[in-house]
């Protein structure tokens, strides 16, 4: 499936490649700057910003069907790495917090093109070379102003819809109160019951171990 939901500095990089484009042609393509492009290359964890995302969605679904069937090919090829590792690889790896209060859960309502809106739980792009705890917390405070602490690693997966390799975190509140921080990704912030949490995010969706963390503390 060719479908990306969240953009990155590699997926645009494969989009560049599978229409056999230079950096100038490619930033031409998009309307943007070339640096920002060079950008992508040298960051393959980068994720550019919401105006962005629509423009890369524009000229993916106005790629002739040849450069599509490529991007494909290349993106299942880039997922499959995520899998097995190779040496050398650096695949784009998503922190998630599974933050607990009492007899709730925190959660963020993201902007979702196709939907509107979803509701997850609170994530971040870990960086190379970065723990993952470290950026669970950091994510967390950025987007939400909650401050808390990584109590149990909950495991690693696929996620089922954008494909990114997630990394699961169950975490424990410390302060703060919770306030939609990022405006332009997010619309909302909340604290909701522990047993209310699949009337916002889809039982399919939900990590199993995370939603199991869930209703063991229910």
């Amino acid at each position: 499936m060719d479908v990306i939901e969240l953009w990155n500095g590699r997926y645009a990089c494969l989009l560049q490649s599978a229409l056999r484009l230079t950096n100038e042609q490619f930033a031409d393509r998009l309307g943007i700057a070339v640096r920002t492009v060079a950008a992508w290359h040298s960051d393959s964890a980068v994720v550019p910003r919401r105006e962005m995302q629509q423009l890369l969605d524009t000229v993916h679904e106005q790629a002739p069907s040849a450069a599509r069937q490529r991007f494909a090919l290349l993106v299942t090829n880039e997922r499959r790495s995520a899998v097995s590792g190779p040496a050398g690889a650096q695949a784009l790896r998503v922190a998630i917090a599974v933050v607990i209060k009492d007899d709730a859960v925190l959660l963020v309502c993201r902007r979702d093109d196709a939907t509107g809106i979803t509701w997850q739980f609170p994530a971040g792009v870990i960086k190379p070379g970065a723990k993952a705890e470290t950026a669970t917390v950091r994510e967390t405070l950025d987007e939400t102003s909650v401050h808390c602490a990584v109590r149990q690693r909950l495991g690693t997966r696929l996620h089922p819809v954008t494909g990114v390799l997630c990394e699961y975190f169950l975490c424990e509140y410390l302060a703060g109160e919770a306030t939609n921080t990022d405006t332009v990704e997010n619309v909302d912030v909340m604290w909701i019951p522990r047993k209310a949490v699949t009337r916002f995010i889809p039982v399919d969706r939900i990590f199993p171990p995370a939603l199991a963390v869930l209703e063991e503390q229910t």
